[in-house]
């Protein structure tokens, strides 16, 4: 299987299985004499780990990463001091469950990627879906710790904005709410109705789809590239390999086409510090390069496909059948997407700062 690295000069490569004994990723191309310890790391890590509300999987991972390679011990003592070699980095998987996937052996799940696998490979992991597993993005989040230390400047925060048709009220937008409930939630009125709708999915044995919101701050002017390099292909890109994400946009997104053009330009005015923008349409990205504004990105998560309710299918022999999924599943598995779109989006930013760095020989503006 090909296809396990993102990132031009920033690269990662995820590896494991979700039922594999360990998980694990390689970061080639960061820059030597970063700081960084584990713990900062597992501060990512756990926001994403299972089994934390009632709202997510009861698989109980504890994620704890270890720091394989490409660091040296800091001279104070605390945490290491990157080399510009290839960093490694394994978390153990410690509550797999295979036989809750026995049924599912030679059956294909409606909504997942069984049949797909089977087509192109002849073979699939039917333990929790293997490589197609949301297990893989712990990985990724790992590795978004990583590229966060390359532009620190930058602040990369998430909220899950939706659930179902339940949106979130704009007006009462307070990132100091988001770590402070179960659903990333910036709106704090929405959370009651979030849990009284959710707990119904659940108890139904049924799942529901989200809208995530990530947003960057302080991006340097100059990121990106026009054409087949553009900063905002690149984050579609990466959060659309997201598992289970169906649409992706940037700024206004698919609004933009109930909007004129004098609504949807952002006009200019003269600041003190430079260009100032009246509005971010654009979300902070002109012509495949970034604007120095924020950048705001979106993604759809489809319902999670793993529910009770039995669907129709077909096995591996062609033979007509009904499935329904045991085990432990995330009635909502866009909760827990927030920290994964936050990581692919700090690790696109730090790939294109390097390489603006690469080519133009200088930071960017306002780096």
């Amino acid at each position: 299987m090909s296809h396990n690295t993102f990132g031009h000069l920033f690269r990662v490569t995820t590896w494991g299985e979700s039922h594999g004994p360990a998980i694990g990723c390689v970061v080639d191309g960061c820059p030597p004499r970063l700081p960084i310890t584990e713990a900062e790391i597992q501060h990512y890590l756990d926001r994403r780990r299972p089994g934390q509300s009632r709202f997510t999987t009861q698989r109980r991972e504890p994620d704890e990463v270890r720091i394989l390679s490409g660091v040296v011990p800091n001279e104070d003592g605390e945490g290491y001091l990157t080399t510009g070699t290839p960093i490694a980095l394994e978390i153990q998987n410690v509550d797999q469950r295979s036989k809750d996937y026995g049924e599912i052996r030679h059956q294909y799940r409606p909504g997942h990627a069984d049949l797909t696998y089977d087509a192109k490979y002849g073979i699939r992991d039917y333990r929790g879906g293997g490589r197609s597993s949301a297990r893989e993005t712990a990985m990724r989040v790992a590795a978004g710790a990583i590229a966060r230390k390359i532009v620190p400047t930058v602040v990369v925060r998430g909220a899950l904005i939706q659930i179902g048709k339940h949106r979130i009220d704009r007006g009462n937008w307070d990132w100091d709410a988001v770590d402070g409930n179960p659903f990333f939630s910036p709106d704090s009125e929405i959370v009651p109705v979030w849990e009284s709708y959710l707990d119904e999915i659940r108890k139904a044995g049924s799942s529901v789809g989200a809208v995530i919101e990530i947003v960057a701050e302080n991006v340097p002017a100059g990121l990106g590239a026009p054409l087949y390099g553009k900063l905002d292909e690149d984050i579609a890109a990466g959060l659309m390999s997201i598992n289970a994400v169906k649409g992706v946009e940037i700024g206004a997104g698919f609004g933009a086409a109930e909007l004129t053009g004098e609504e949807n330009a952002d006009e200019i005015r003269q600041g003190d510090g430079g260009p100032e923008f009246l509005s971010n349409h654009a979300g902070g990205i002109l012509g495949g390069i970034s604007s120095g504004q924020p950048i705001v990105a979106r993604f759809a998560v489809k319902p999670t496909s793993s529910i009770l309710t039995p669907r129709r299918s077909i096995d591996d022999s062609g033979e007509e059948i009904e499935v329904s999924t045991k085990g432990r599943h995330d009635p909502c598995v866009g909760i827990r997407a927030v920290p994964i779109g936050e990581a692919m989006l700090a690790c696109a930013l730090a790939d294109h700062y390097l390489r603006h760095r690469a080519q133009m020989g200088t930071e960017p503006t306002g780096a």
